[in-house]
């Protein structure tokens, strides 16, 4: 199967670092970016849109036809903001843009990186579990041809790539004891990449995939 995908996010850790699988994956043919500010990144696959609203997607809509995939990998922290603002953050953008794209590319697979612990009953006590709770499920009841949410923990940087945050240089050091002791826990940023092309080829049969899923 060959794969065109959009991709969000890349100028974050997690879209980098899966825009890289992609470009280095020979069945994937085409890559669409959009983001907020140049990335800076270049490529023969590779198509970028700069677009700073994506709450109106309107005037870049005509160039989001053709594509089988979207990896969905936008995404802001909770800490120091109220409900609200996360939720418009969180669910209205990603909710704004799987509505976009699901009548326009009705053979789309669309992967959303959640993460560990999120809330599928909305009523938890975490706010962000919740709200990605609620996002995750009415992204799964959307007219796409598959969807699948990604809930890693932690995710080890891939190496050499540029957006990785500046905290993790403190913490690396644990990955080798996470993934010995906690295999649960954590996963490298390559094999959420992987595990996304996969879904995309080859299905899976259950629409979330915990840590234990995305690790081959």
């Amino acid at each position: 199967m060959k794969i065109s995908a959009i991709i969000t996010g890349v100028t974050g850790m997690v879209g980098e670092g899966v825009l890289h699988e992609c470009l280095n994956d020979p069945d994937v043919e085409r890559v669409l970016i959009i983001n907020r500010r140049p990335s800076g990144f270049s490529h023969p696959k590779l198509k970028e849109i700069v677009h700073k609203d994506f709450f109106n997607l309107a005037p870049v809509k005509d160039q989001m036809v053709g594509y089988n995939a979207c990896y969905f990998c936008l995404g802001v922290s909770s800490v120091g903001m109220k409900e609200d603002e996360y939720r418009r953050m969180t669910y209205d953008l990603t909710l704004h843009m799987a509505r976009t794209l699901a009548p326009l590319n009705p053979d789309m697979t669309f992967c959303y990186v959640s993460g560990a612990s999120t809330d599928s009953s909305e009523q938890g006590r975490l706010m962000w579990a919740r709200v990605k709770g609620k996002t995750e499920n009415d992204i799964m009841k959307l007219p796409f041809k598959a969807a699948y949410m990604f809930r890693p923990g932690y995710l080890h940087p891939t190496p050499g790539l540029k957006n990785v945050n500046k905290y993790y240089k403190y913490v690396t050091w644990m990955y080798p004891l996470l993934r010995k002791l906690f295999p649960g826990t954590a996963s490298t940023l390559a094999e959420l990449g992987q595990a996304m092309l996969k879904v995309t080829k080859h299905g899976y049969p259950k629409p979330i995939l915990e840590v234990k899923d995305i690790n081959p």
